[in-house]
């Protein structure tokens, strides 16, 4: 029964190591299906018309040539649809905001362009989108606004201010008013970012399988399918048994699947209308209606010492909404908690336009307030006369100075040190325009980045079979970030399995009880769920082995016991037994355990006494073409303090992509309203412009070591979001550095450039 030879090493599969996405394989040959690719017998193929008008009413439908097409089955509108709830306590879904919730076919009411007011229903989606085409509307049209300018005569602070996940208000210290005026050195200026779409890869879609008993299979691109499967149980009445969501594989979400958004509406709609299966995915110009990153204006006020010590920090940030939800993020708390500064002050207003709600989109409010801030701060360093990296190191905070609260870690002085150290930054030349190739001036900028490290309550579950193989569940989603591979790789670093032996399951409602994907807390959280529910199996693998007779751990406790290469061994190498010899011996067809991860009460009092965040520092450097003004950002170096790193292959990953991201933010990506019209102008790839390969050139991570053994149960930060905060700063200084322009709103583009004189 027990082996005492030593057995050779295995390789390393535990946390910490670069092992491949256990679900790649399944992405590229296809094996992989998204929510439009499942195949359902029998069916019926929904696209939406969309309304022309941004705000009224609908006055009449004519939908006979639509009916006329073959193979059309029906036409739903806000006259025919089926019942559902009229209530919008019933709506709000799993991170719901303020207002009231779109509904859509709810009314005659037009919120905004591009609004679905039908769905036309066929055999085929060609038949569907032809006939769409042929629905005839008329409306009653009445006054719209989208242009944001025009809507900041609107702004306001939604009262009694209610706390929701983007948003908190912050807390000002000191007199900064008085500290500014007195400071001997100021900085004050105005910065802008611009409307952003998400767009991610995989457009939003829903295949409704109806079952003959009314119950449904919602496959869904969604973040979170537990949020899906409570908010159209509410909202049509079906109850949650009778709802079950499916999101194995999402193709990208960046936010913008955090809420159910109106294709899932439109396609259950029409599969309770019908009884039939029903699948509705959008076209890209109709995810230009729904979320996006909100415009942000930003009014920043600096002041120093002589010697360029922060004295005073005001900020004054608006972001828009639409006129029916109030979407807020903290835009103006970043650089008051990061620097230390006495005085502080920041106030935050929203503009209301008639548009989709905005919505959070990859790092909501830092990846804008911290950007724009961080623009600022390399402003007041050349005004005090100061390298800009060694601004940021004498304004350092040891504490969250907005919060006066410690960190549980903050390696930000490794970061500034390893990555100017990789980047060369002693070898720059401080003036700016003074540094050149030819005809191309060379620009290197620095900044900084912060983002939340947060922890959620989430389940997990883990099947150990008596073959040995392992499987482990949660109703968690994988929207790109690995989440399949950190559960598999945290528990193979559990239980001493290989991770070939492993199966990770998620993205289903059935599985145990997981939040949305989002704020960067799914590695933290679902690890350490499926830690605790692998720790609950190897309790039980040694309970039976303690039971056995004649057993080697008759003596020993658990904690005398480790589980390494599939063995149950006990920590000084006496004895040995494979997982598999004990479950026969002790006749186990399988273990299987449910566990939750939770913050407890001592985890409750540190959250609140300490801040949970991760930290970067990047260093960009950018080539601009003298005569055309055309901008190349031809190396970026990101350190990341980030906790304990799960996978450096997945990680590095995760801060290219957010690197990537944030190239777009600085450089490309801005979505244009037609105020006359009231729609989004650029609502495809084609007028709406993402970084392209030829964009994107040598990009650094770094992962500096930043043990924290208090932030989450396995000492993890969480990486989706913080390699695009500040990047984009860091490339708009780099600029400056480069051509003396200073460009205050971003993107920056050629015509900006143009038209800007160097300091």
């Amino acid at each position: 029964m027990t082996s005492n030879a030593s057995p050779a090493p295995a390789a390393p599969v535990g946390i910490g190591t670069a092992l491949s996405r256990v679900d790649g394989l399944a992405k590229v040959t296809g094996a992989a299906k998204y929510a439009a690719e499942y195949h359902v017998p029998g069916l019926l193929y929904g696209v939406a018309v969309s309304s022309r008008i941004a705000k009224g009413r609908i006055t009449a439908i004519d939908e006979e040539a639509a009916r006329a097409v073959p193979g059309v089955v029906d036409i739903i509108t806000h006259k025919n649809r089926p019942r559902q709830a009229w209530l919008d306590r019933n709506w709000k879904d799993e991170v719901a905001i303020p207002g009231d919730p779109f509904k859509a076919l709810h009314d005659a009411e037009i919120l905004f362009a591009g609004q679905p007011i039908a769905v036309v229903i066929a055999e085929s989606f060609e038949a569907a989108r032809y006939a769409a085409s042929l629905v005839d509307v008329s409306y009653e049209e009445q006054a719209h606004n989208v242009d944001f300018e025009a809507s900041l005569a609107e702004k306001f602070l939604p009262l009694p201010l209610r706390r929701r996940n983007s948003f908190h208000p912050p807390k000002n210290h000191g007199d900064a008013q008085a500290a500014y005026d007195a400071a001997p050195l100021k900085h004050a200026a105005t910065y802008h970012l611009a409307t952003e779409h998400h767009n991610p890869m995989e457009m939003h879609a829903s295949t409704v399988e109806w079952h003959g008993d009314g119950t449904i299979t919602v496959y869904d691109k969604t973040q979170g399918s537990q949020g899906v499967q409570a908010y159209l149980a509410s909202a049509f009445g079906l109850g949650k048994k009778n709802v079950r969501v499916v999101n194995a594989y999402v193709g990208g979400g960046f936010g913008s699947g955090l809420r159910p958004q109106w294709q899932v509406q439109l396609a259950t709609m029409a599969a309770i209308h019908l009884e039939r299966s029903v699948r509705v995915v959008m076209t890209r110009a109709q995810m230009f209606t729904h979320a996006h990153r909100p415009e942000c204006t930003y009014s920043i006020r600096l002041g120093t010492d002589t010697d360029g010590k922060l004295s005073a920090v005001l900020g004054d940030a608006t972001t828009s909404t639409s006129r029916f939800e109030s979407n807020m993020e903290d835009i103006v708390t970043w650089g008051m908690m990061n620097y230390a500064s006495p005085n502080i002050h920041g106030e935050y207003t929203i503009a209301p336009r008639d548009t989709y709600t905005s919505a959070d989109m990859r790092a909501p409010g830092a990846a804008t307030g911290m950007t724009l801030f961080e623009i600022a701060v390399d402003e007041m360093a050349y005004r005090a006369k100061v390298d800009p990296l060694e601004f940021r190191l004498l304004n350092y905070s040891d504490i969250d100075n907005m919060n006066r609260t410690p960190f549980t870690s903050k390696a930000l002085r490794e970061a500034y040190r390893e990555g100017a150290a990789r980047f060369g930054w002693e070898r720059r030349s401080p003036e700016p325009r003074s540094m050149r190739d030819g005809r191309e001036l060379i620009g290197w900028g620095v900044a900084t980045g912060m983002w939340d490290a947060q922890f959620s309550k989430t389940a997990a579950s883990a099947k150990l079979s008596a073959n040995g193989d392992l499987e482990v569940a949660s109703a968690t989603s994988d929207i790109g970030t690995g989440t399949y591979t950190v559960m598999a790789q945290v528990a193979a670093d559990t239980l001493g399995l290989p991770p070939e032996r492993i199966t990770a399951r998620l993205g289903d409602s059935d599985l145990p009880t997981a939040p949305v994907q989002g704020g960067s807390w799914a590695a933290a959280s679902t690890g350490a769920a499926v830690q605790l529910a692998c720790e609950a199996v190897a309790k039980q693998l040694f309970k039976a082995a303690h039971k056995l007779k004649d057993s080697p751990f008759a003596n020993a406790s658990f904690d005398d016991v480790i589980c390494a290469d599939g063995e149950l061994r006990l920590r000084d190498g006496s004895a040995a037994m494979p997982f598999t010899e004990i479950m026969r011996a002790a006749g186990l067809p399988s273990i299987e355990v449910e566990e939750t991860a939770t913050p407890g009460v001592g985890d409750m009092i540190s959250m609140a006494r300490k801040s949970r965040n991760t930290h970067s520092a990047i260093f960009c450097e950018v080539r601009v073409d003298e005569e055309l003004n055309q901008v190349r950002v031809t190396r970026v170096v990101n350190a990341v303090a980030a906790g304990r790193i799960i996978n450096p292959k997945t990680a590095r990953s995760q801060i290219l992509g957010g690197v990537v991201m944030a190239i777009g933010m600085a450089l490309h990506e801005e979505t244009f309203a037609d105020r006359q019209l009231g729609r989004w102008m650029n609502h495809n790839l084609a007028e709406y412009h993402v970084p392209a390969h030829a964009d994107v050139h040598d990009i650094d991570v770094i992962f500096v070591d930043e043990p924290d053994p208090e932030v989450t149960p396995l000492g993890v930060k969480g990486l989706g979001e913080i390699g695009i905060v500040g990047t984009a700063a860091a490339i708009a200084n780099a600029i400056y550095h480069a051509t003396g322009k200073r460009i205050r709103s971003l993107p920056i583009t050629i015509d900006k450039l143009l038209a800007a004189d160097a300091d």
